[in-house]
């Protein structure tokens, strides 16, 4: 059985063979974008089954690329444009959201219309590497954002799904030329972040960490550190820091404007976890966004660069969370335009 052998293992014994083989000290200025968008609704209501959309607003795209599409929500023009005004910006790291925008090899099955070959895919990371940017894999494993599994969305936690999640890792891990990091999400893994979807996921306890366990395995049997979102930390603090490896580099959120003074108490947990990271010795990638407002990334990297010591700081990641279509192409320049600017916070 797949997942025999790492059920009894303990981190410590885990993740101490791993052997970083690449070794890159740049400081990250990093964004996140979406190959796939199917990371949220595991279905599509009537008003939102369009095949493509054909409007101009990016809060429309946005509510309607949220509900599962059969065809691939991305426009390349809009991609290209971006590429180069993060090379503009001096940002040297793009994130790549692959879900199901990729015909694997191993599970074509996955691939919505549209998705990229895996020969399309290697062209593509050829081209972003010879433009100075670090090309990262995303998968996310969280059954908050199971939708891009397609029918293994229905099969977590069963022999199956360890066999497929290892597939996608390795095959992945092959087609960037073995990273030096590899995000798996896992965040927002809540019945309450799914209240619409049709299909409710939760792991909890030693499932959780099991299945948590298995894929931080398979990641580093390929050489490549893990990289994941930190919220599981919010509500179980305790079993987070006794249980996370130090190996995991760590990417807490926080997209409001407070971070000093701050009047609600859900926040201050949130912006606090940097400290509690912090404080426990884990590698950092904070991560702002232009999601709510225009000055959360420049106070982001204000913040953590006075409570995070320069040897955990490994840089700072900027989300949009909006499709890459052409509606929200202003949204997605706006965000770059941010880090250009946040970088003379911070001398690196």
């Amino acid at each position: 059985m797949a997942s025999v052998g790492i059920a009894s293992a303990m981190p410590s014994e885990m993740f101490a063979r791993m052997e970083i083989k690449k070794h890159n000290n740049e400081f990250i200025w990093a964004n996140l974008l979406h190959l796939s968008y199917n990371m949220w609704e595991d279905h599509t209501p009537p008003p939102y089954q369009d095949t493509v959309f054909t409007g101009d607003d990016c809060r429309e795209a946005y509510l309607w690329a949220h509900k599962y599409h059969p065809n691939l929500t991305f426009d390349k023009e809009v991609w290209d444009q971006l590429l180069s005004k993060m090379v503009d910006a001096g940002m040297n790291m793009l994130i790549i959201d692959l879900g199901d925008g990729v015909k694997y090899d191993s599970h074509p099955e996955i691939a919505v219309k549209g998705a990229w070959s895996t020969s399309q895919l290697k062209k593509e990371l050829k081209k972003i590497r010879e433009m100075g940017l670090e090309p990262i894999p995303k998968l996310n494993f969280s059954t908050g954002h199971k939708a891009w599994l397609g029918p293994y969305q229905r099969m977590i936690s069963s022999e199956k799904y360890y066999t497929v999640c290892k597939n996608l890792i390795e095959e992945v891990s092959n087609l960037f030329d073995t990273p030096r990091f590899f995000h798996l999400g896992m965040d927002e893994e809540t019945a309450g972040h799914q209240q619409t979807h049709e299909n409710v996921v939760v792991r909890q306890g030693n499932l959780w960490w099991h299945d948590f366990y298995y894929l931080v395995d398979m990641v580093e049997k390929q050489n490549i550190r893990s990289w994941i979102w930190s919220d599981y930390a919010w509500d179980h603090p305790d079993l987070f820091f006794e249980k996370m490896p130090k190996s995991v580099l760590q990417s807490n959120w926080y997209y409001s404007t407070q971070f000093e003074k701050i009047d609600n108490p859900i926040n201050e947990k949130y912006v606090r976890l940097y400290d509690q990271l912090e404080a426990h010795g884990y590698d950092q990638v904070p991560t702002g966004s232009n999601h709510s407002n225009d000055i959360n990334f420049g106070k982001t990297v204000e913040y953590c660069s006075k409570v995070i010591s320069p040897d955990r700081l490994k840089g700072f990641m900027q989300t949009v969370w909006r499709p890459t279509l052409t509606p929200c192409l202003s949204r997605h320049l706006e965000a770059i335009g941010q880090v250009a600017n946040a970088k003379t916070l911070i001398k690196k």
